[in-house]
């Protein structure tokens, strides 16, 4: 039992208590702080005899949520009680009127919206991704559920580490599949970086910590290249009688992990490590004037990378990010990124969605690119009704990254996600122009529908009064505008061939003698690789799928019972999981064993990404096919944990030297004569690996292969790495899924 010292911890609440209306006394309105204290008193009740995993009282949780929505995203009052009340009706007695009633309908709405979900859902359906819906329909009344949302998962995130291994990867892969995607969409840089710092953190800690260590290492060498970097650039806006100041920051610790992983090279040739920021105060009429004046003088010191230079002052980036950035070779032949603003592009873009209200209110500059966007976002909730996951997929194919700026005939400009094609931009126009597209001209030059737009095009649509929407352009699409319209139009041709196939498939069970219910169908979704259970109907419908195809499925449940263990059959989820192996192994066990717990229950190792001994493993109960056991890092990983944690079980490795797993390694190297050989001989006379295949290309000079061969476990995969990688002529080895 852990000891409290009940005095201390009054004394630290009325201090995090205090510190959060300091904080909060800038934007506070008379009669503001009797209403917050009002919350926190309900909030400390409420929560009284509540503890953290990590063992503190929950109120630091409210409080401090409450702060990141004052400090770090700018927001009011009304979001500081609503941040302190967030919790109550999920946690204690208090219901939505009691809410409504002490503190009014807007803090009400705000707190239907952060609460979850309760009850029974349906087998086989999302139950976090129902919520995830059920909060962001509320982007219809009132964005700041989201801000808040993002500020309670920020601080989740921060205090992570006393949770077990398998609810922090839950948590952490929800994170990057919505939250850090949402707040990058808001305009939240800095919240965005830290929750993918975070989730890289918890999910690959030995990278998180050995790129964190580099970064540290090479800390004094920085300030020292910084400061030489921006002395004759200081020199210069002084003279020239600018007021600015400067900042000189390495890249996010994720940034720099993606740039590793997408052009697979190691930390010290990831060429733009920091960035310098130049922030001036300037007038709104001449900011854009001041930044190019900065532009000239640092490209007066520094040449120009000029496929990087980025202008998101002449057109800010749809969630209102104005800024821009040229790459800059330095004289120690290194690149520097430079990014140049103004006071309020900096408020702007380390704030976002909060600093826009601010800014439009007192500079009448509208911040349309986001409203455009809530609105788009709001007529998308407003017109699904299909089932939660199509939903998500939906919603996060809207939280895109790259844009690309386009023209109408007119030379109106329209800002379209990166991949956009000449559809997407028709149902940008008017759905109706969308709906009866056959072509467009792009330049003057005749295209299909299907092509994709590049910054700079001007786009014109031809229609025709015959056209119809159909199943294929939903391949032809990205915006969620387009894919949610053309949805509607196939929706009524669809719901004719959904009843059609639903009633093929009840009779078909029938004959079968197997229960119509949504468990089965659930299985027979899963069978056909189908998304969700109308797919599935609708194919049937179509005829695509052969309803006698039913009866193969049939056998195949046969066969898995045989192959089954009984275990299986109790097996839904993780505490059905967790309740069965203690009741099998005792009270101790909570976990999955590989390689010792096979008597006891069956589990299979995915071929998505071949997980071996030593690989940082989860394991994740399927419909179909019992238990899989998955890498952390395997393609699939975000969407399992995100949409279905409740099925993620913890498993670990138990020693299995004699059983051998399949690995694929990627060689790249300088040709010569004998290589081959000398390669082969490091993987059988050596470390007497067994290879499946090997398969090898040269060109110019330049050799490429790929090995598939059979290890023990990661130590033996790294061994036989570090050996091929002492060969003469090999530059690299990587392992692939």
């Amino acid at each position: 039992m852990i000891q409290v010292d009940v005095e201390e911890e009054r004394k630290e609440i009325l201090k995090r208590y205090r510190r959060l209306l300091r904080h909060a006394k800038p934007v506070l309105k008379p009669g503001d702080a009797k209403f917050i204290k009002q919350a926190f008193n309900v909030s400390l009740e409420a929560h009284k005899d509540m503890r953290r995993k990590s063992g503190e009282p929950y109120i630091y949780h409210p409080l401090e949520v409450a702060l990141i929505c004052v400090e770090e995203i700018g927001l009011g009052t009304t979001s500081i009680v609503a941040a302190l009340l967030h919790d109550v009706v999920e946690d204690t007695d208090w219901e939505l009127e009691d809410i409504e009633r002490e503190f009014g309908p807007k803090v009400m709405t705000i707190i239907d919206g952060l609460t979850k979900i309760s009850g029974v859902f349906e087998y086989g359906s999302s139950q976090q991704a129902e919520n995830f819906r059920k909060m962001l329909l509320t982007l219809s009344d009132d964005v700041r559920v989201i801000l808040i949302k993002i500020a309670d998962r920020l601080n989740n995130m921060r205090t992570l580490g006393s949770m077990p291994r398998h609810k922090q990867l839950k948590i952490s892969s929800e994170t990057m599949y919505l939250y850090a995607p949402l707040a990058h969409r808001l305009g939240l840089y800095a919240i965005k970086s830290e929750l993918e710092d975070l989730y890289l953190k918890y999910t690959d800690t030995d990278t998180y910590k050995d790129i964190v260590d580099k970064i540290n290492e090479s800390k004094s060498y920085r300030n020292k290249f910084i400061k030489s970097f921006i002395q004759p650039i200081e020199e210069e806006l002084t003279r020239q009688g600018f007021k600015f100041s400067i900042k000189g920051r390495p890249k996010s610790v994720y940034s720099i992990y993606n740039k590793m992983k997408k052009q697979g090279i190691p930390f010290e040739e990831v060429y733009d490590l920091f960035a310098i920021r130049i922030i001036l105060e300037s007038e709104l009429e001449s900011e854009k004037a001041d930044c190019w004046q900065v532009y000239s003088i640092v490209t007066d010191f520094y040449k120009p990378n000029p496929d990087r230079l980025r202008d998101w002052i002449s057109t800010p980036r749809s969630n209102g990010y104005e800024s821009l950035h040229t790459t800059v070779m330095s004289n120690t032949g290194q690149w520097v990124e430079v990014q140049i603003r103004t006071d309020r592009m900096d408020e702007i873009a380390e704030r976002g969605y909060a600093a826009h209200w601010k800014y439009k209110d007192s500079s009448g500059k509208s911040n349309s690119g986001l409203d455009d966007w809530i609105t788009q976002v709001r007529s998308m909730l407003e017109s699904n009704d299909g089932n939660a996951i199509e939903f998500m997929d939906d919603f996060r194919g809207n939280l895109f990254h790259e844009e690309v700026f386009v023209f109408t005939p007119k030379g109106d400009l329209k800002v379209l996600p990166f991949g956009a094609s000449a559809l997407d931009f028709a149902f940008e126009i008017h759905t109706e122009i969308g709906a009866r597209c056959i072509g467009a001209k792009v330049n003057q030059k005749l295209v299909p529908i299907n092509q994709k737009l590049k910054n700079g095009d001007q786009v014109e649509i031809l229609t025709s009064s015959k056209q119809r929407p159909n199943e294929d352009w939903l391949n032809s699409v990205v915006t969620s505008r387009a894919k949610a319209k053309i949805k509607d139009a196939l929706r009524e041709e669809k719901k004719s061939a959904i009843l059609d196939g639903r009633e093929i498939v009840q009779r078909k069970l029938k004959q079968m003698k197997m229960d119509f219910n949504s468990e089965t169908i659930e299985k027979l979704r899963a069978y056909f690789e189908l998304k969700t259970a109308n797919e599935f109907y609708y194919r049937v419908g179509k005829g695509t799928i052969d309803p006698t195809s039913i009866k193969s499925f049939k056998d195949f449940k046969e066969n898995q019972k045989l192959k089954h263990k009984a275990i299986q059959e109790k097996v839904k989820d993780e505490s059905s999981f967790t309740k069965e192996i203690k009741s099998l192994k005792g009270p101790d066990h909570d976990q999955l064993l590989i390689g010792e717990d096979m008597d006891v229950v069956d589990y299979i190792l995915a071929k998505c990404c071949n997980p071996i001994p030593g690989d940082d493993v989860f394991g994740f109960v399927t419909v179909n096919e019992g238990i899989k056991i998955h890498r952390t890092s395997c393609p699939n990983a975000l969407e399992l944990l995100s949409n279905h944690g409740n099925r993620v079980i913890k498993a670990r490795w138990t020693s299995q030297k004699e059983i051998a797993f399949l690995a694929g390694l990627h060689i790249v190297g300088t040709d010569r004569v004998g290589l081959i050989n000398d390669v082969t001989k490091v993987i059988s006379n050596e470390l007497k690996v067994n290879m499946r295949s090997i398969t090898v290309d040269s060109d110019a000079g330049i050799f490429e292969g790929t090995i598939k061969l059979y290890v023990h476990s990661t130590e033996h995969l790294d061994k036989l790495m570090n050996n091929l990688s002492q060969v003469e002529g090999i530059i690299k080895v990587s392992r692939f899924d």
